[in-house]
């Protein structure tokens, strides 16, 4: 009887046991799984996030640009490069310099100067590229562009250091327009440059009289450039006075010298309307 006792007492002690080993085995796996859950997981999510900026940067916009080789600066806003064996000239879009050599100007303007040798510095021996916007010349045929001297825009070093001005914004291109006009309104904030003379650089243009006397009065122009310009006035390299209307197949690719209202007004001023 002793034995059967002992026997049960044994067999009852070896399945308590048994259970508090289940159940502490059981607590050790169910602290682990969390934790190897999260590592697996971890990766999954930087993957998935990689995956995801790697979308949004396919995304962003990206315009085509075209090495050229440099053959001179003209001038703060214009240069001479070779495209296919022959010699272009480059306008830059969406800004304005003063004038080095104006064949309707008596000599230089203020800052004229030193806008081009700072484009002859920033260009010498650098990668030069043109990026197009929409519109591809000007009533003079020359090519209007972005450009870029080892990938920095010059158009924005320019306004950087006060040397241009934001102007000839036509539609269809105004591509950086609006990055263009922050960077002016720090520059003008700072006063460098051609901001550096209260009323030199207006919206209309280059006035040296500011330079010379600072009280000089604001001088009335007629026909002023803006951006609405119903009709485009434009002189040829010949002289001929020309005109455009919006219907007209040369509209949108022309940068006015002169603005007007009606046909009759432009053709009171002197302009005869474009044959297209």
């Amino acid at each position: 009887m002793r034995l059967k006792f002992s026997s049960w007492c044994l067999m009852l002690v070896l399945v308590l046991a048994g259970c508090t080993l289940d159940e502490s085995s059981s607590t050790v796996i169910e602290n682990d799984s969390p934790e190897i859950v999260q590592e697996q997981a971890n990766p999954t999510s930087e993957a998935s996030a990689e995956t995801e900026t790697e979308g949004l940067e396919k995304n962003e916009p990206e315009y085509e640009r075209t090495e050229v080789p440099l053959v001179r600066v003209i001038d703060g806003d214009t240069i001479k490069v070779k495209i296919n064996n022959k010699e272009e000239n480059i306008r830059f879009l969406l800004i304005d310099t003063p004038e080095t050599n104006h064949p309707r100007m008596d000599g230089p303007q203020p800052f004229g100067p030193e806008a081009k040798k700072f484009m002859e510095e920033f260009m010498q021996g650098g990668k030069v590229e043109i990026e197009l916007d929409v519109s591809e010349r000007d009533h003079y045929g020359r090519i209007l562009a972005y450009v870029y001297v080892n990938g920095v825009s010059a158009q924005e070093e320019l306004l950087k250091r006060g040397l241009a001005r934001v102007a000839y914004i036509f539609p269809p291109n105004t591509r950086y327009v609006d990055s263009y006009q922050v960077i002016q309104e720090k520059a003008q904030v700072e006063g460098i440059g051609i901001w550096s003379v209260e009323n030199y650089a207006q919206e209309d243009g280059f006035f040296p009289e500011y330079v010379e006397d600072p009280d000089a009065e604001v001088p009335t122009k007629e026909n002023l450039v803006t951006e609405s310009c119903t009709v485009k006035g434009n002189i040829s390299s010949s002289g001929e006075k020309i005109y455009h209307v919006e219907t007209g197949a040369y509209y949108d690719r022309t940068i006015p010298e002169a603005c007007f209202n009606t046909e009759e007004e432009a053709e009171k001023a002197g302009y005869r309307k474009s044959m297209r």
